[in-house]
This record gives structure tokens, sequence and C-alpha cells, in this order.
């Protein structure tokens, strides 16, 4: 077979997996977060494996303590947050209020400094646009939440997701092994060391990105709740949860809460802002010094405006389910382009071997 045909075929199983992915994406989020949890748990499994424990023993301990150590987690937690998501929602109308009564003398200074005062229309205008966007938050939220319910409540992720989970782990060396042997042998080499590639990339997202996601999120969340801001636990979690997406989640979450902690305590109270913005500088300084550089490290190798539009396009494609592998599949594709790009530099494509131009750019000797 040559290489032309080999290419095709691999390209069209290619786009007919992803076909086939699409179809069946309303049912795909019980296997993919058990094949996350899967990947995530190997490495635990693996040394309790080199320690003499049998596989199926180590792998049944590990998820059984893992899924045990969510549910506590979830039960814990989500009477607290419930109470506080519902909370925020009643108080949007408050914080409204709060708003007009901050942003009105405002406005007027300014359409007084700028000689803009006969231009009330523009006054109510922004203050109609505000109200418009908090109402949508608060609705958004809201349906974030029910949707939020109705996953957890889905009896195939509670049930199908530690099953997937138990016997993938169980088999993932044996997996790995046979997908190892599907590749072409003349290339096995090439492809396995760009596996490995894959592998460090996605390693340094779904394990380290997802405690650096944990830590910030605990950080902010106690850091704003001890600070006195209303809602500040599940705000601090949500901005943890939004790290992973480089510099925008932690700036949404930085300016929801200090706009909630303006609206509560005002400009007469600055001693709870600036514990809200410590915080979050504390938080970020940490992140930045050795949470990220130790963690993550520059494994995963994805420029920021590259992780934005994976999820963008993972969310469209696949909704939830597709912005949960939306950086993991990124720093794959990123992996690939990386080869495919030194290939290119490696061929007569790049620098024909008749051409009078160098691989600097320089033109040749001149005859």
């Amino acid at each position: 077979m040559t290489v032309q045909r080999q290419l095709w075929f691999w390209l069209v199983t290619a786009a007919v997996l992803l076909t086939l992915l699409i179809l069946v994406r309303s049912i795909l989020l019980p296997f993919v977060a058990g094949m996350a949890a899967a990947y995530f748990l190997d490495p635990a499994a693996d040394k309790l494996e080199g320690w003499g424990w049998p596989r199926t023993l180590a792998t049944a301990l590990i998820t059984l303590v893992f899924f045990l150590f969510i549910i506590v987690l979830f039960v814990l937690l989500f009477p607290v947050l419930q109470d506080q998501v519902l909370g925020f929602v009643e108080r949007l109308p408050a914080y409204i209020d709060r708003a007009r009564e901050l942003l009105i003398p405002l406005v007027d200074r300014l359409l007084i400094r700028f000689e803009l005062g006969t231009m009330g229309d523009v006054r109510e205008m922004a203050l109609g646009f505000a109200e418009t966007v908090v109402g949508g938050l608060g609705g958004a939220l809201r349906g974030l939440w029910s949707r939020g319910l109705a996953i957890f409540n889905v009896l195939g992720l509670i049930f199908i997701t530690p099953i997937v989970t138990f016997y993938l782990l169980r088999d993932w060396d044996h997996i790995v092994a046979r997908i190892d042997a599907i590749w072409p042998r003349h290339h096995a080499a090439t492809v396995r060391r760009q596996l490995d590639l894959i592998d460090q990339a996605m390693a340094g997202f779904v394990r380290g990105q997802a405690t650096v996601a944990a830590t910030l999120g605990t950080i902010y969340g106690i850091g704003w709740s001890l600070a006195g801001l209303e809602f500040g636990l599940v705000i601090g979690l949500g901005t943890g949860v939004l790290a992973f997406v480089p510099y925008v989640g932690a700036a949404v979450g930085f300016l929801t809460a200090l706009l909630v902690g303006f609206l509560q305590f005002g400009l007469e109270q600055p001693m709870p802002l600036g514990i809200i913005i410590g915080v979050f500088v504390a938080g970020q300084s940490l992140d930045a010094s050795f949470l990220t550089p130790k963690l993550v490290g520059g494994r995963v190798g994805l420029h920021p405006v590259w992780v934005i539009f994976a999820l963008l396009a993972g969310g469209t494609l696949f909704g939830f389910v597709g912005v949960l592998i939306a950086v993991p599949t990124a720093a794959a594709i990123g992996v690939m382009v990386r080869f495919a790009a030194e290939q290119y530099r490696a061929s007569a494509l790049y620098s024909h071997p008749n051409s009078d131009i160098g691989d600097d750019g320089d033109p040749g000797p001149q005859l």
C-alpha cells in the first residue's frame, strides 16, 4: 500500500469516527467522564500494581475511594451551593436597585462634566441596558443551575460512569497495547513518539490544570467568604473552575466578585473590597509562581487564543461534553500540527534541492 493510500485510509477513518461521535454526542457524557477519570487515576493504579497489588483489586479500591470522595464532597457542598446560587438570583433585583443608586449620581456628574446634561436619555438607555444584562445573567445562572441538576440526576451519569471508569482503568494497559498494534509497522515508532507527546500535553491539562483549578477555587471561595462577600463561596469556586480558560476565566470571576462586592459594600467600606482584591492577587501570584509552573509547566503548549477557540468549537459541536474534551483535544491537535510543520520543513516542498534560496531565506551562491 502506498503512502498516499494509507493517508487516505486514515483520513477517511478519522472522518467516519468524528461523524459517529457527532451522531451519538447526546449519550457521550458518562463515557467521556469515565474515560477522563480512568486517565486521571491510571498513575495511582500503576503505583499500587508496582507494589504487588493485583490490577483488579487496585482498580476496585481506587475507583471506590475516588467516587466516594466525589459523593461526599457533593453532599457537603450541594446545599451551600444551591442556597448561594438561588440566593444570588433572588438578590438580582436588589442589586439592580443598588446599581441605580450608585450609578445615577455618577452618570449625572459625568454628563455635567462633559456638558451632556441635556442627554438624559443616554443615562436611561445605559441603565436599561445594564438592567437587561443583569437580568439576562440571572436567567442564564438559573438555566445553568437547572441543567446542572438535570445532569447530576441523570441515572446514566450516576451509575454508568463508575462502571466505565472501573473497566477502563482495569484494562488500560491492554487497551493501549491493542491500539498500538494497529499502527502501520514502518511508522509505529514515529506514531508512538507523537502519542507520548500528546500524553504529556493531555496529562499536563487533565491532571495538572484540574489541581490548579481546585486549589484556586478553594482559595477564592474561602477568602471571599471570610471577607464577607455575599455568595463568595460559589463565586470563588466558579472562578477556580473558569481558571482553565487562560486569563479570561480568572478575569471574569474576579470582575464578578468585585462587582458584587461593590454593590454590597459600596465605596463607604473599602476594607472588604481591598480583601477581595488581595485574595485574588494572592491566588494569581501563587498560580504564576508555583502552581502552573510545577503542575502544568509547558506540557500543554497552547496559545490562549487557541484554547478559547477550542472551547467554543467543542461546545458548538458536542455541547457540555465538547467543553470537557476541548483543551485535551486541542493539545493533541497542536502536537500533530507541530509534527506536520517539522515534516514540511524537512521536505522538498519547503526547500527544494535545486532552489537558489537557502534555508535561512538568503539567496544562495550566484553563478
